[in-house]
């Protein structure tokens, strides 16, 4: 096993790009201290001992959803229990003036017109300016444009007219034709979401892109994902940072329990390593918890997105993170993994470098 760390460390020194054949043995590694040690390095490279996030909000307007996907708790029918609806003002109720961004998604909702959508984003723009929205999943984007009968391209045109500032990284889950008939067979797959961003690259339109792990994928799906996101980053350069969601088993019971903290950070560990052409890593503390994000940012991880404020997809799984944490809580988290935090906003661009504080050394890299 020591043999595939000293051959990647080799291809590191050599700024040599990695192939699937050592993702894959990089996983089977039981090595997880010098696997994260060996991304660590690539991240401190390219970020020092900085640490990014952002004060946001999560919006999900509705769970009211036409798909009824296997693996999701999130998603229901009108006339439930616990269907709900929101209207703009409520919407707007959930945004302040610190926000510097809201991620809204939410369910493929039959009724809810274009306009409604559209005047969603006006309002929030119209009233709180300094917020940039970052919105829908590829999934929702396509359900728009087969719904109101419009091209992809003008779905993101009209969208971008109202304030749109980015594309979320959701609704990928995991390229893999065998997972999707399983899981979730009325969603698009690997082409339609990818060829989606790509227009939204070519439109200008930066993007995040995301795996969901845990679950019946492989490793070697997991590892093609990955690839097939590093080729689409090679040929646009849109996408800005790349999210790791460990399933939430919640009710669904598609597993019976969370992926363990040696897969979460093998898992971020690998994809700093692949993904040599992503500029950000996140290790998303609503999937994977307070501690182990603030140990991925020792394993590769520079980001561990922000406030959230309320969630509601992951924790409708039953996540046991927190619903919300304050600037100064995630600042503080940063700082006790030995990190510089460095708040963003929702395009990466720096807001407040938290330097007033002297950092100590990383565990993993000592």
């Amino acid at each position: 096993m020591a043999a595939i760390l000293d051959r990647v460390a080799q291809k590191l020194s050599q700024q040599e790009r990695l192939t699937r054949d050592d993702a894959l043995e990089l996983f089977a590694s039981r090595d997880v201290i010098r696997l994260g040690r060996l991304a660590d390095q690539v991240k401190r490279a390219r970020w020092s001992n900085q640490a990014h996030f952002v004060i946001n909000r999560q919006i999900n307007p509705s769970n009211i959803c036409v798909l009824s996907c296997r693996f999701c708790d999130f998603a229901t029918k009108r006339g439930r229990p616990n269907a709900y609806e929101m209207t703009i003002h409520e919407v707007l109720q959930r945004c302040s003036p610190e926000l510097r961004e809201v991620h809204i998604v939410g369910g493929l909702h039959p009724d809810w017109t274009w306009d409604y959508y559209l005047e969603m984003f006006r309002a929030i723009h119209s009233q709180f300016p300094q917020i940039q929205i970052k919105a829908w999943t590829a999934v929702e984007i396509d359900f728009f444009s087969k719904k109101f009968r419009l091209s992809i391209e003008e779905v993101l045109r009209q969208f971008q007219a109202v304030g749109l500032a980015a594309l979320p990284g959701g609704g990928a889950e995991v390229f893999s034709e065998r997972v999707r008939k399983a899981l979730f067979p009325f969603k698009i797959g690997a082409p339609r979401w990818l060829e989606i961003h790509k227009i939204a690259h070519r439109m200008g339109i930066p993007t995040n892109a995301t795996l969901l792990y845990g679950h019946m994928e492989t490793y070697e799906e997991r590892v093609d994902h990955m690839l097939k996101l590093r080729i689409l980053q090679d040929e646009t350069h849109g996408f800005m940072s790349f999210i790791p969601l460990a399933y939430q088993p919640g009710k669904t019971k598609v597993v019976t329990r969370q992926a363990s903290a040696i897969e979460d950070l093998k898992t971020i560990a690998i994809a700093r390593l692949l993904l040599d052409n992503f500029p950000h890593i996140k290790a998303y503390w609503v999937t994977m918890g307070e501690e182990i994000a603030s140990v991925a940012l020792h394993c590769g991880a520079d980001d561990i997105d922000g406030t959230i404020g309320e969630e509601r997809i992951m924790h409708a799984a039953d996540a046991a993170s927190p619903v919300s944490l304050t600037r100064d809580r995630l600042v503080e988290l940063i700082r006790e993994a030995g990190c510089t935090p460095v708040e963003r906003d929702a395009l990466y661009r720096t807001v407040h470098v938290y330097n007033d504080h002297v950092p100590c050394e990383s565990p993993v890299s000592q």
